[in-house]
């Protein structure tokens, strides 16, 4: 049996559900695990420990860089402008969005990207 997900080899006994598919432990746990960008507890924590020298990925840097002079943008557009996965996007987004720094908004009804003051909405 493989994984439906990264495709890995598994036995029965290894198998999860999920949605419909049949999905290894590690991809399960990566399903059920994910970031939410809407986690007010994850919020509250990053805004009062930012004051705490806050650090970013570079890849942080660079999205948070590419919404203060371009956006807002469409998840597409960023991951097209900086070469990466929408995974790699929505999990290093997450992060911004947890400590205030940046935002979803609709634009025309299209989910956009920008700075969390911008006042775009």
């Amino acid at each position: 049996m493989k994984c439906e997900k990264c495709g890995a080899e598994m036995t029965p006994e290894d198998t999860y559900d999920h949605a419909g598919s049949k999905l290894c432990e590690d991809c399960y746990m990566d399903v059920m695990t994910a970031p939410k960008a809407c986690d007010p507890w994850a919020v509250y924590s990053a805004t009062r420990t930012a004051s705490q020298d806050m650090r970013l990925t570079p890849l942080q840097e660079k999205i948070l860089k590419t919404i203060k002079v371009r956006g807002p943008l469409s998840q597409a557009q960023i991951c097209g402008e900086l070469a990466i996965s929408e995974a790699e996007f929505r999990d290093n987004f997450v992060t911004l969005r947890h400590m205030a720094l940046a935002r979803a908004c609709k634009v025309n009804g299209e989910i956009r990207y920008t700075i969390f003051e911008d006042p775009t909405d």
